[in-house]
């Protein structure tokens, strides 16, 4: 089985070698994590048990985390269904199934609220809410109406406790999720991505001379009537500086795939290329690695100053939100913002005049989104589809 498992996780281009295999096998065979003696025993391991002692064991870098939980769940899926229906129903899945399917209807007929009413009736209900509620649309709970809560259904609203986005609507979330790092090393299954990507290129040979100058080699050979003069030049590279910025998590799950492509051949053909996650909006901090991203925070203001103008500015998003996380300070789904995102925007745009928005959202639902109507106005427009003609167009535009 496990044998299985090592080819699976070479499959998925992770460099796991034998020698971790090993160690793997081993701590197994030391009973660092082993199988429980009896039913009751609450001392043996689960799935999780074997997969964090995998991961310790055979990835020796957490940029590989990603794809290690990828190769993980593909090659145990439905281990953890071989369940024992001896113990309780768990507690979670009964609130899962609480979850509500409304008619169109009836979700017309809950009212939104506006911001400042949202959050004043938060507070209230903190103070009058004494215990757990299911279902209803006052109390903050699960599976019903109410603007406060998780699993259930309110065209806005603040979520509290829920796993994931469901309705792409919240105002705020009160929960520390875990975003992936987007991967830089994605194989392309076309070239297309790339040569749009050349369309936004300025050459210069710069640096130390390594490359033979052929041409130039000839010319001086031939004036120094045949005595061989070899002539080294500077390899010649792309010399535009490009800074990315990039949406993670949350509605941006559905895109990773043609994110990472991006991503990938952005990096293959810019040899100038500094890169931030966002999420949602852009505020007062970004980061470079989503694990440590609360650990390792790189300010707005410093990424301002730290970079020239002449750098081109590429926002990567589906500016897919509420409109709160742009326009309101403290709208930030994850911590209270002193200043609007919008401000933010406009600083970033003030300081580096050639930019763009590309966004893998479908073009033909961009109106219907009240969030991504106000991203193009603050973007003046320029807010191209993730798609090979938008994104020639989006460098057209960053070259003039």
């Amino acid at each position: 089985m496990l044998i299985d498992f090592f080819y699976t996780l070479r499959a998925a281009k992770l460099p796991v070698s034998v020698k971790e295999y090993l160690t793997l096998l081993e701590a197994l065979k030391e009973g660092v994590v082993g199988p429980k003696v009896s039913p009751e025993d609450e001392s043996g391991y689960s799935v999780d048990d074997f997969y964090y002692l995998s991961r310790t064991a055979l990835v020796k870098d957490e940029k590989h985390y990603d794809k290690f939980d990828r190769a993980f769940a593909a090659y145990f899926k439905g281990v953890e269904l071989l369940a024992d229906f001896t113990r309780d129903i768990p507690l979670e899945w009964l609130r899962k199934n609480l979850e509500l399917n409304l008619s169109p209807e009836e979700k017309a007929a809950i009212e939104k609220m506006g911001w400042d009413e949202l959050m004043e009736t938060l507070r209230k209900r903190f103070e009058e809410q004494k215990e757990r509620h299911e279902g209803g649309d006052k109390w903050i709970g699960t599976g019903g109406t109410s603007p406060f809560g998780a699993n259930g259904y309110n065209p806005q609203g603040i979520r509290i406790g829920q796993e994931k986005s469901r309705n792409k609507s919240a105002v705020k979330v009160w929960d520390q999720r875990a975003y992936k790092d987007y991967d830089d090393t994605q194989e392309l299954g076309t070239r297309n991505i790339k040569v749009a990507l050349r369309r936004l290129r300025r050459f210069a040979r710069e640096g130390h001379e390594d490359e033979l100058d052929l041409d130039d080699t000839i010319r001086k050979t031939a004036e120094n009537a045949g005595y061989l003069d070899i002539r080294m030049r500077p390899e010649r590279h792309n010399n535009v500086k490009v800074l990315l910025l990039m949406d993670v998590g949350g509605t941006m799950d559905e895109h990773i795939a043609r994110v990472e492509e991006l991503f990938s051949a952005t990096k293959t053909e810019f040899k100038h290329l500094e890169f931030y996650y966002f999420h949602n909006c852009v505020y007062d901090f970004m980061w470079k690695n989503n694990r440590r991203r609360y650990s390792e925070k790189f300010a707005t203001w410093d990424i301002i100053r730290k970079y020239n103008k002449d750098y081109k500015l590429i926002f990567v998003g589906d500016a897919t939100m509420s409109p709160y996380e742009i326009l309101q300070p403290g709208g930030s789904v994850e911590y209270n913002n002193e200043e609007a995102g919008a401000e933010w925007l406009q600083r970033l745009t003030s300081a580096f005049p050639k930019f763009v928005w590309i966004n893998p959202e479908p073009q033909g639902v961009w109106q219907y989104r009240q969030s991504i109507s106000i991203m193009q106005q603050l973007m003046n427009q320029r807010m191209y589809p993730l798609t090979i003609k938008g994104i020639e167009e989006a460098m057209r535009l960053l070259t003039k």
